[in-house]
C-alpha cells in the first residue's frame, strides 16, 4: 500500500504549495532586507517569524495529506493514486510547469509588495494608535500634541537586534491580543522598564555631548480673580552640558556627562522612591548616598539602574498636563485662553476638573458652562475672544482627559522639574547622605537662579 501513497492529496498538494511559495518569499525578503529595503524594526516580525511559520505550515499539511491518502486506501484499496509523471518531452508538461514557474514568481512578488506595504503600514503611528484606538488614544493624542510628531512610535519603543525581535515585537503582538479581548489597563501604565536605552532613542537627533550653556524660562501664572492677575517668574536655567559647567560653575547635564555614571535603586515600579544612589566621577572615583535607615534587603527588592535623559525627561513626547492649573496658564500665555475675559482662568479650571461621562458631553459641558457665566453676567463680552476660549479649553481637555482610560490630570508624572511631582527631589532631598557625611544637597541655585 505505501508504495500508492502519493502528494495527490488535497492537502499535500496544497501544503507542497504554501512550503515552496513561502520559501521562495522568504529567500527574496531575506535578499529584500540585506539590500536595506526594510528599515524599520518590524520586519523581522514578518520576515522571520510570520512567512516561516507558514512555510512550516505547508511542511506539516504534506504528512497530513499523505495520512488521510493512507486512511483512504485502507477503506478502498481500488482508489487510483499513483506518482506524478513529469515527461519535459511533452509540449503540455512543458506548457504547464512554465505557467507554474511564473505563477510562482508572481506570487513572489506579490508576497514582497504585500509585505513591503504591511511594514510600511506597521511602522506607523497610525498602526499603534489608531489600530489599538481605545487603549492607545491617551498616548496618541498627547504625541501629536508634542515636538515630536514627526518621531514614528517604532523608532523609541521598538529596537533592532534578535533580543528586540523577542521582547518588543512578541510585546506588541500580546498586547494587541489583550486589546482584542478588552482585557488591558485603564490606565495604561507608563512604560518606563520597556524603553530602550536613551542613547539608542533620544541619542540618534539630541547629541549627549552638546554644551547649552544658560538658558533663560519664563514661567507664567493667573490668579482666579476677575482680570486673571498675571504673575512673571524668570528663571535662569544652569543647563550647562556633559564637562562643561556654566559660568555660574553649575551644570543640570552634568548627569548625562559621559565622563560620569550615576546608578540609582528605585524600589517603587514609577522611580519615584530612590533610597541609592552611587556615583562614579570621571576619575573612577566611587561614591554611595543611602537614605538613613534603608535594609539590604530593601535595596536587593529594587531595581537597579543607570542615569540616562529619560529619567528626568520622562514625558517628552506623550505629555499631559499633571494639573487642569497648569495646562491653563500655558494656554493663557499662549494667548490661546483670553484673559481679557473675566475670570477666565478660574472658569476654565472649574470645568476643566469637572467630571464628565465622555468627551461629547464634556465638549457640550465646557461651551454651556462657559456661555452660561457669561450670559448671567449681564457684561459685555467679546465673542470672538469666548468662542477662542470655549475652543482653547475643549482641546486642553480632549488632549489631557480620556474618561474611557480613566486617564486625567495627575495620572502620568512628569519629572521635569519639581513643582507637580518630586522630580528633582527624587534624589536632590538632602536625605541621601555618604558615609563620610555628605549629602546629595537641594540647593535651588544648583539649576537655577531668580532674575
Amino acid at each position: 500500500m505505501t508504495d500508492r501513497v502519493s502528494l495527490r492529496h488535497p492537502a499535500a498538494l496544497a501544503g507542497a504549495v504554501i512550503a515552496t511559495v513561502s520559501a521562495v518569499a522568504f529567500l527574496t525578503l531575506v535578499a529584500a532586507d540585506l539590500l536595506g529595503m526594510f528599515p524599520n524594526p518590524y520586519a523581522g516580525l514578518v520576515i522571520f517569524i510570520a512567512v516561516p511559520a507558514l512555510f512550516v505550515f505547508g511542511l506539516l499539511l504534506i504528512p497530513v495529506g499523505i495520512w488521510l491518502q493512507r486512511r483512504a486506501l485502507r477503506r478502498d484499496p481500488s482508489t487510483p493514486v499513483g506518482w506524478p509523471v513529469i515527461d519535459l518531452g511533452r509540449p503540455r508538461v512543458r506548457a504547464i510547469l512554465i505557467g507554474v514557474t511564473a505563477m510562482t514568481v508572481v506570487n513572489a512578488t506579490l508576497v514582497l509588495l504585500a509585505a513591503q506595504g504591511s511594514l510600511h503600514y506597521m511602522e506607523s503611528p497610525e498602526f499603534c494608535g489608531l489600530t489599538c484606538h481605545t487603549p492607545m488614544n491617551p498616548q496618541y493624542s498627547a504625541w501629536q500634541n508634542t515636538t515630536h510628531a514627526k518621531v514614528a512610535c517604532v523608532r523609541c519603543h521598538v529596537g533592532e537586534g534578535a533580543r528586540a525581535l523577542v521582547h518588543y515585537k512578541l510585546a506588541g503582538v500580546r498586547m494587541l491580543v489583550h486589546t482584542v479581548v478588552g482585557n488591558y489597563p485603564q490606565p495604561v501604565p507608563a512604560s518606563l522598564v520597556e524603553l530602550r536605552p536613551a542613547l539608542e532613542t533620544c541619542g540618534t537627533c539630541h547629541s549627549p555631548t552638546l554644551w547649552h550653556g544658560e538658558r533663560t524660562r519664563t514661567i507664567r501664572e493667573y490668579a482666579e480673580d476677575e482680570t486673571n492677575t498675571e504673575t512673571v517668574t524668570t528663571l535662569t536655567m544652569h543647563v550647562g552640558g556633559p564637562g562643561q559647567k556654566t559660568v555660574s560653575g553649575r551644570a543640570i547635564h552634568w548627569h548625562a556627562d559621559p565622563k560620569v555614571r550615576i546608578e540609582y535603586i528605585a524600589t517603587d515600579a514609577d522611580r519615584q522612591t530612590i533610597p541609592f544612589v552611587r556615583t562614579i566621577n570621571e576619575k573612577g572615583e566611587t561614591k554611595e548616598y543611602v537614605v538613613e535607615g534603608t535594609t539590604p534587603e530593601a535595596l536587593a527588592a529594587g531595581t537597579s539602574r543607570t542615569m540616562d535623559c529619560t529619567d528626568c525627561h520622562n514625558a517628552a513626547a506623550h505629555r499631559i498636563a499633571p494639573t487642569a492649573e497648569q495646562a491653563v496658564n500655558r494656554a493663557m500665555a499662549a494667548g490661546q485662553i483670553s484673559p481679557a475675559l473675566p475670570f477666565a482662568r478660574r472658569e476654565a479650571v472649574r470645568l476643566l476638573k469637572s467630571d464628565y461621562s465622555d468627551e461629547a458631553a464634556a465638549v457640550a459641558a465646557i461651551e454651556s458652562g462657559f456661555r452660561t457665566v457669561y450670559d448671567a453676567s449681564k457684561a459685555s463680552v467679546d465673542q470672538a475672544k469666548l468662542a477662542q476660549t470655549i475652543a482653547a479649553t475643549q482641546h486642553l481637555y480632549r488632549t489631557n482627559v480620556f474618561p474611557t482610560m480613566k486617564v486625567t490630570w495627575g495620572v502620568y508624572r512628569d519629572n521635569l522639574g519639581h513643582t507637580t511631582s518630586d522630580g528633582c527631589f527624587r534624589c536632590h532631598s538632602g536625605s541621601l547622605v555618604a558615609r563620610d557625611g555628605t549629602a546629595i544637597g537641594f540647593d535651588c541655585s544648583y539649576c537655577h537662579d531668580l532674575q
